[in-house]
């Protein structure tokens, strides 16, 4: 599984600039400020994500889709908890794979192997198979929401409502 320090320097932030998400490093002996999972996995809390060396890159990538996804109403409250439902949380997950063609050092390949090794689940059984075969619906609310086109290249803006 692919950590955060394996990325090259800056390479997160540059990704999530245009969505106004700064990346917030904290050092491995500190607690994670608005980690829903705690221990390594990444926190959101306003438009700040933060990680530490050890944060996955997949977790990462996650937390910033669940912001980059939900409404502004949810987004100026967000602390911790992104909510949402199930087909924004379908969503989140097949944003944050087309999201890792566009972050240096990292790619789909290495997502869908660190996703299924951390235990996301998919009907299909596996997240590659899932993102290839079953997840139309997702894709279908990311072009209603504007951020993705048909080609599946993301719009670079936030959801708006």
């Amino acid at each position: 599984m692919i950590s955060c320090h394996n990325l090259p320097k800056n390479a997160l932030q540059k990704l999530l600039n245009p969505y106004q998400l700064n990346v917030i490093s904290v050092r491995s002996d500190e607690t994670i400020p608005g980690s829903f999972w705690g221990e390594t996995e990444a926190g959101l809390i306003n438009n700040r994500l933060y990680i530490q060396p050890d944060t996955p890159v997949h977790s990462a990538l996650h937390e910033a889709c669940h912001y980059i996804c939900m409404d502004d109403s949810r987004r100026q409250q967000l602390d911790t908890n992104a909510g949402g439902d199930y087909d924004e949380e379908n969503a989140v997950c097949y944003l944050q794979l087309i999201l890792s063609d566009f972050l240096e050092g990292y790619d789909s390949l290495q997502q869908f192997s660190d996703m299924d090794q951390w235990g996301y689940t998919f009907r299909l059984g596996s997240a590659e198979r899932w993102f290839h075969e079953d997840a139309d619906d997702a894709k279908q609310w990311l072009m209603a929401k504007n951020l993705i086109n048909e080609q599946q290249i993301p719009l670079w803006q936030l959801r708006k409502a």
